[in-house]
């Protein structure tokens, strides 16, 4: 059986998990939750993560995995409010895309509540902590 090829794309600040508004995001480092999950899901998904802070990096990323991967779970950051290009390359590619956030922005500030991104995902997950990967993985299974 070939397993599933999915990559987890993290943008801007979620390199500081585990350190930034613990409140909000939760004191576990992405490195500690992806090293879990990754360990759960080995029998069926070859599994990798990225994360840069740079637009044009992710954008990169996304065209490079775009036509191969058979998933991408991406979490824009505060680039899922703001960005077009991010945008274009998502509606560019062939790989469906499931939109992750780790809050549910509809509960936070206004500028929070309009994703450029959700219309070209194949659905939005968010509000369920960490956990929102883990659903969205189950979701390409």
């Amino acid at each position: 059986m070939n397993k599933k090829k999915i990559i987890i794309i993290n943008g801007p600040n979620l390199n500081l998990l585990g350190k930034r508004e613990p409140d909000i995001y939760g004191n576990m480092t992405f490195e500690q939750f992806f090293n879990d999950i990754k360990d759960v899901y080995s029998d069926d998904i070859q599994l990798s993560q990225y994360q840069s802070n740079v637009e044009g990096e992710l954008i990169n990323k996304i065209q490079e995995v775009g036509f191969s991967y058979d998933g991408i779970i991406l979490n824009g950051g505060g680039y899922t409010h703001t960005s077009v290009a991010l945008r274009d390359a998502v509606a560019s590619i062939k790989t469906k895309v499931i939109e992750v956030h780790i809050s549910n922005p509809y509960t936070r500030e206004e500028f929070r509540h309009t994703s450029l991104l959700s219309g070209v995902c194949k659905g939005i997950i968010a509000g369920f902590g960490l956990e929102s990967y883990v659903l969205a993985l189950d979701s390409f299974l």
